[in-house]
C-alpha cells in the first residue's frame, strides 16, 4: 500500500461484526442456525427477523438484503467511514440508515453488493 493510502482497516479499527446467511423462511433460518450451533458451538437466539448465533452470524428469516446474504463492518466513526468509502466509489442507500437514540448512524448500507452479498457499516 502507498504511504499516500489509507488504510480503513487501521483507520476505523473496521472488523467483521456479523455474517448475514439468506435463508428461504424461518424454519430454514432456524435449521441453518441450529446446524451452525452444532458444529461452532455459537448459542442461537431468535429475533423478528433472524437467527443470531452468538454476535457472529446472522441467519435471516426470508428477508435478508443482497442475493446471498450481507456482510456487517463495525467501524469507530460511521460518518468518516462513509465518507472514506464514498471517496472510492462506493454510495450510501439513505433508505437503509438506522439510528441511534441521539441521531448518530447505527447502521447503513451501501447501494452496491459485493459477489451477491449486500454490506453495511455500523457503529462499533
Amino acid at each position: 500500500m502507498a504511504e499516500d493510502q489509507v488504510n480503513p482497516v487501521e483507520a476505523f479499527d473496521m472488523h467483521i461484526a456479523h455474517i448475514g446467511i439468506n435463508a428461504a423462511d424461518a424454519a430454514e433460518a432456524e435449521r441453518t442456525a441450529a446446524l451452525i450451533e452444532a458444529l461452532f458451538g455459537l448459542e442461537r437466539h431468535d429475533t423478528p427477523i433472524s437467527v443470531f448465533n452468538e454476535t457472529l452470524i446472522e441467519v435471516m428469516k426470508g428477508c435478508g438484503r443482497g442475493e446471498k446474504g450481507h456482510i456487517g463492518l463495525a467501524v469507530n466513526d460511521v460518518p468518516a467511514a462513509e465518507a472514506y468509502f464514498r471517496s472510492r466509489g462506493l454510495t450510501i442507500n439513505e433508505d437503509s440508515r438506522a439510528l441511534n437514540p441521539d441521531g448518530s448512524t447505527k447502521l447503513v448500507y451501501f447501494n452496491e453488493d459485493i459477489a451477491g452479498f449486500a454490506v453495511h457499516l455500523s457503529c462499533s
